[in-house]
């Protein structure tokens, strides 16, 4: 009798772990990959905005003349096109990740419904 009740006992945890705490957790660890390429990348342009804000005042203050002014403000140009540019790749890149953060989920989804339509059908 003991047999029979560890038997069933160990059948519902395997069936909890195939539909509930497996693909939980597989979601859980593809969300939070995501959220750290999502992290990385925002972080990743803030130091390169902070670090050309701080080199651009760094530059404003060393002007001491009309030609050094003007070279102050054509690398003002440059620093906003290459900033801008930038943000460009990094929104590109964000879309890139959601994307495929959209499709990874639904192959999950799809894949847990496929284990769980056997689960299904073993049972009866």
């Amino acid at each position: 009798m003991a047999t029979n009740t560890q038997n069933a006992f160990d059948q519902v945890n395997k069936q909890f772990e195939t539909l509930y705490t497996g693909p939980a957790r597989a979601y859980a660890s593809m969300a939070m990959d995501y959220a750290e390429q999502l992290v990385n990348t925002q972080m990743g342009f803030a130091k390169a905005y902070v670090d050309a804000s701080f080199a651009q005042t760094r530059a404003m203050l060393d002007v001491r003349d009309a030609d050094g002014f003007r070279n102050y403000v054509e690398e003002q140009q440059k620093v906003v096109k290459d900033l801008g540019e930038r943000l460009k790749g990094d929104a590109e890149k964000v879309v890139a990740l959601n994307q495929d953060f959209a499709k990874q989920s639904q192959q999950l989804v799809e894949e847990n419904l496929k284990t769980a339509g056997k689960t299904a059908g073993q049972t009866k």
